[in-house]
């Protein structure tokens, strides 16, 4: 396990802290990281503790969105069959969902699409567009993928099927001939929040629709718990608009859910208040299952289910598919870690491609995350389907793996993602060609620090200032994640009370105090059970964490969450 760096963030200035100490009533380490965090003054902090739907932007502000109602009014009004296509992730299945579901109380020839993984692969199919044809379509609205399927949407246009693409993947050179195209990542686009979740994108287009046909917003904002779990599940940035979105989106989870989530929080056996967290890691992935496992029709069927009891049939289905994706996932990331360790080359490489015919593909994209957690450098899984190689790349630290992969794009069928996160495809005479382009052009253009896993550490404290109070403030600046990450604290001079705990094999429990504090708090590490030697042999040491509520059998205690350790 690589070393990880701690990265200090840069302390504000004790005059600016004081400042918004005194404005906003709160502790001033919190007052510091809410200065990091751009907040200065009293309606900054507001508009960040106490969002307002009003905050968000104009739909109409979206490049293509003029284009795109019209459209789609002219298909209602004419009562034209509408088919909702999205990709079989969870930003592409909450998409489905929500259009699908909203759409549904205002039209009835309207039917939904997701392609098959396994059978069609990312993106917009011509299988896709060919059921389409078969059944009479003549509007496609695509969700979450279609901005560089410029051959496929002229197919469609050629058998009479127009398209409305709502994406948020950077565009091509090329732009489809789509009626309109919703994408705040068009270089000509003025939309002034440029990091939607493609469900986002989706959302603004119901939006707009409510607008021009003067429909009371709120039909509009019950779809935010799909949003919310878009959001939480893409990793898009949780700040501006997203902020406000994820925001209700998880007021309505945690008090009138829709059945699909319900009923997949309760399979999950997830209780108390639900943050984005869960929604990271035990809605998002069972969501996922379905597409990874079977087909992700199930899921969006269990997110437009109109019972609780019918719902509670599918959550049960997905949750088998999500233990059998575990399976896979920790047998197939067994496999992929031998093979680097067994090969110097692939050890001393600056990035990691790994290829196997017998791996599912399902599981790649995640293998490949698991990879990073043991050898920190890019990494892309590959597999055979369809007589073809297909991949999911992940990236490290500021290195953007898409650029990478579209340099060696002259080996590729084809690509598409995000600057952390993409899939490609290529030919199997293409892979060893491809690897070599690959591990040329990471190396070349990776800096040295993007390849040491890093620990961002918010503010060193005592753990004594831990409080209720402390925790009551920091709770508030949920919903967490990319761009409002959970604040991370460091304290030095921390000793053990008591002999460290291992539990199922890999994790750390501890119970900790400063040398000179009063407080002893519990710790967990997770994935942290080799540090148990040095802690035993360790006088004092440093420990990086975040702060959390724990609740068992009624009562309430804060705990620490282990990030990293370091010693003296």
């Amino acid at each position: 396990m690589t070393e990880k760096k701690w990265i200090y963030q840069e302390q504000p200035s004790e005059e600016a802290i004081a400042a918004l100490t005194t404005a906003i009533n709160v502790n001033p380490t919190l007052a510091g990281i809410l200065l990091q965090r751009g907040i200065s003054s009293f309606e900054e902090a507001k508009h960040y503790f106490r969002p307002e739907i009003d905050y968000l932007h104009d739909p109409f502000q979206m490049l293509g969105m003029e284009a795109a109602v019209n459209r789609l009014i002219s298909a209602i009004d004419k009562e034209e069959s509408v088919l909702i296509y999205g990709d079989y992730d969870v930003d592409g299945t909450t998409s489905v969902a929500m259009l699908f579901g909203f759409l549904s109380n205002f039209h009835k020839n309207i039917d939904f699409y997701v392609p098959d993984r396994y059978r069609e692969g990312y993106g917009i199919s011509k299988q896709g567009v060919d059921y389409a044809e078969k059944n009479g379509i003549t509007l496609i609205i695509s969700l979450d993928c279609g901005i560089r399927a410029v051959d496929k949407v002229q197919y469609a246009k050629e058998k009479g099927i127009d398209f409305i693409i709502c994406d948020h993947h950077l565009p091509g050179e090329k732009l489809p001939d789509a009626v309109a195209i919703l994408d705040p990542k068009q270089t000509d686009c003025p939309y002034p929040y440029k990091e939607l979740s493609g469900c986002g994108v989706g959302f603004k287009l119901i939006q707009a629709f409510c607008q021009r046909r003067e429909i009371p917003e709120h039909r509009a904002f019950s779809f935010l718990d799909l949003v919310a779990v878009s959001i939480a599940a893409d990793i898009v940035p949780l700040t501006g608009e997203n902020r406000v979105l994820a925001y209700y989106g998880l007021e309505i989870v945690n008090h009138n859910p829709r059945p699909g989530i319900k009923a997949l929080l309760e399979t999950a056996a997830v209780s108390g208040k639900i943050t984005i967290s869960n929604l990271v890691f035990q809605v998002g992935p069972r969501i996922n299952a379905a597409g990874r496992i079977d087909h992700a029709r199930f899921a969006v069927e269990l997110l437009t289910a109109k019972n609780e009891e019918e719902a509670q049939i599918i959550a049960k289905t997905i949750n088998d598919k999500n233990n059998r994706r575990r399976e896979f996932d920790q047998s197939i990331t067994e496999a992929a870690l031998a093979k680097i360790e067994s090969d110097e080359l692939l050890q001393r490489a600056k990035s990691t491609v790994l290829f196997d015919n017998q791996w599912h593909k399902g599981v790649i994209g995640i293998v490949a995350s698991r990879c990073i957690e043991h050898f920190h450098r890019p990494t892309i899984i590959l597999t055979e389907s369809n007589g073809v190689a297909t991949g999911s790349a992940r990236s490290v630290g500021s290195f953007d793996i898409h650029k990478a992969i579209e340099d060696c794009q002259e080996h590729l069928i084809q690509f598409g993602g995000h600057t952390h996160a993409a899939g490609l495809t290529l030919s199997l005479d293409k892979i060893d060609d491809f690897i070599e382009a690959f591990e040329k052009t990471v190396a070349e253009k990776i800096v040295e620090d993007d390849l040491i896993p890093k620990v961002n550490i918010d503010a060193c404290i005592e753990l004594d200032q831990i409080s209720e109070k402390f925790y009551a403030i920091l709770i508030q600046m949920d919903p967490y994640g990319p761009g409002n990450m959970q604040p991370v604290f460091a304290s030095e001079d921390v000793m053990l009370m008591g002999e460290p705990k291992i539990l199922k094999d890999k994790h750390l429990k501890l119970e900790v105090k400063n040398r000179d504090g009063n407080k002893t708090f519990t710790a967990l590490g997770f994935g942290l059970s080799h540090f148990k030697e040095d802690l035993l042999n360790a006088e004092s040491f440093k420990l990086a964490f975040t702060i959390e509520e724990n609740h068992f059998r009624g009562n309430k205690s804060l705990q620490l969450y282990v990030k990293d350790i370091q010693f003296e």
